[in-house]
């Protein structure tokens, strides 16, 4: 009874496991289809020529990259890949904005608000702001000011230490 017991707990986790890679495995190939379809619908809607292929897109018989180029399919994937790269590229400038923001809301700082105004700030106006958002969003408000008022009651009571 006991090995029973044993078995049900380690089985789901590898259960889990299989789910989660099938369920990756099933967005690669989703992913991969629309691709290959808005590569295919965008190829529909071009046509770089519409008669025979001249005897300059072979070289001694073999077929050149012109050929490829000229290809509507192929220039639909470059035009739908390139379009993705952009904005994956565009996400993740959003996100090393945005990242003070995260941080101050991950720490539920009282400064989160001004670091967000600070974050605009630097997106519109200056960068400076936003080096100034990060240093708030990052600093360890707590032990700065610990050491602050150390300084400054050492210094009123006169210690040297």
């Amino acid at each position: 009874m006991s090995h029973d017991v044993a078995n049900e707990v380690v089985n789901p986790p590898k259960i889990n496991k299989l789910v989660l890679v099938l369920k990756k495995l099933s967005l690669l190939v989703f992913s991969l289809f629309i691709i290959g379809l808005l590569s295919y619908g965008f190829s529909l809607l071009t046509q770089i020529h519409g008669k025979q292929l001249v005897e300059d897109y072979f070289v001694n018989g073999y077929p050149s990259i012109l050929t490829l180029l000229d290809s509507e399919f192929f220039m639909g994937f470059v035009f739908v890949v390139t379009i993705m790269i952009i904005c994956y590229v565009l996400l993740l400038f959003w996100k090393l904005h945005e990242v003070a923001v995260h941080k101050a809301e991950a720490m539920s700082s009282a400064h989160t608000q001004i670091v967000f105004a600070l974050s605009l700030c630097g997106l519109f106006i200056d960068k400076t702001w936003w080096v100034l958002a990060i240093i708030i969003a990052f600093g360890r408000w707590d032990v700065l000011s610990k050491r602050l008022s150390s300084i400054i009651s050492n210094g009123i009571k006169g210690d040297k230490s």
